[in-house]
């Protein structure tokens, strides 16, 4: 394989281990399944921002519909996965 070939399939690696973020509004705890963004594939680890009023207070990391935890976004792990979603204002 090419130097270009190999240069291309691990930047196509590196996307698809990119995880995706979706931010859902949380203003009473009935409505915790709020969707703002297609359903990802089944074996797809994916996170969800929880906000209340503008501020991010909680982190789901999700595989397909599953909850598999909650992430603290002021830890450092939820710090650094809510910096890789962030926005030019």
């Amino acid at each position: 394989m090419s130097d270009e070939a190999v240069k291309a399939a691990e930047e196509t690696a590196a996307e698809a281990a990119k995880p995706t973020i979706t931010i859902a509004e949380k203003e009473s705890p009935a409505e915790e399944k709020a969707e703002a963004a297609p359903e990802p594939s089944p074996d797809e680890v994916h996170y969800q921002a929880v906000e209340k009023d503008g501020v991010v207070t909680a982190i789901w990391e999700m595989q397909g519909q599953k909850h598999l935890r909650t992430i603290d976004p002021r830890s450092n792990e939820g710090k650094q996965i809510l910096a890789l979603f962030e926005t030019a204002a």
